[in-house]
């Protein structure tokens, strides 16, 4: 019994030495704290609805991110605990995992935002997801640069639930840019799974009056919330 078990560890090494991770078709960066992934049922939703060149990730596949991460990732104690969960699948649907250390964005403004919804854009067209979305804080309205009906990253779920339940009417605009927001007084922001939510620095030329104040005011809950829901995970 003890040869057949001495086998088996064996194999799994050489399996473990011999694998090796192809071209990387999709990347998740998604945020720790305390060595958990905060929202993760959420991130493993909009897992299942990505797309490796046109077929959806198996089961298998799935599973098993949720389980390592819940299981494994956990208790290790050698990863940052408030670090960036990077999940990489490549062409065949093989995966791996690591975590790195968090970096905050180091251009916050309007047009930085909107260089990163465009990347998004782009995976979205290749994975069916966009890892981060534009979105635009009105008086009485969150506009989301996406489509109605497509499928949303987990930050976007999380965000998009938390100004309904304020009250704010969510509008999806795909042709939506931050750069000549729809309402003068509005409040640019991105919604990432790797950076929560980040409000665009003022502008200059920014009308102050009630109607941007409100904005501003919805900005910073849903900013405040993420920031909340991280401190709650420690």
């Amino acid at each position: 019994m003890r040869d057949e078990l001495n086998s088996v560890e064996r194999a799994a090494e050489t399996a473990a030495e011999e694998f090796e991770l192809g071209e990387p078709v999709l990347v998740c960066r998604w945020r720790m704290a305390s060595r958990h992934v905060p929202m993760l049922n959420r991130h493993i939703r909009a897992l299942s609805q990505r797309r490796i060149q046109g077929e959806p990730l198996t089961k298998n596949l799935i599973s098993w991110a949720k389980q390592h991460i819940e299981w494994a990732l956990a208790e290790d104690a050698s990863v940052d605990p408030d670090g960036v969960l990077m999940m990489v699948v490549d062409e065949q649907g093989r995966a791996a995992m690591s975590v790195g250390a968090y970096e905050p964005l180091p251009d916050c403004s309007a047009s930085a935002l909107c260089a990163r919804h465009a990347d998004a854009r782009r995976e979205a067209a290749a994975t069916g997801v966009a890892p981060e979305v534009l979105c635009c804080a009105c008086t009485d309205e969150l506009v989301v640069a996406a489509h109605e009906d497509e499928a949303l990253c987990g930050a976007m779920t999380f965000v998009r639930q938390l100004a309904e339940t304020r009250g704010v009417r969510v509008v999806f605009n795909p042709d939506f840019v931050a750069d000549t927001a729809p309402v003068a007084s509005g409040v640019p922001l991105l919604v990432s799974d790797e950076h929560g939510v980040i409000v665009a620095a003022p502008c200059e030329h920014a009308e102050h009056d009630d109607q941007h104040d409100t904005a501003v005011s919805l900005a910073g809950f849903l900013a405040e919330s993420y920031q909340k829901l991280l401190a709650a995970t420690k």
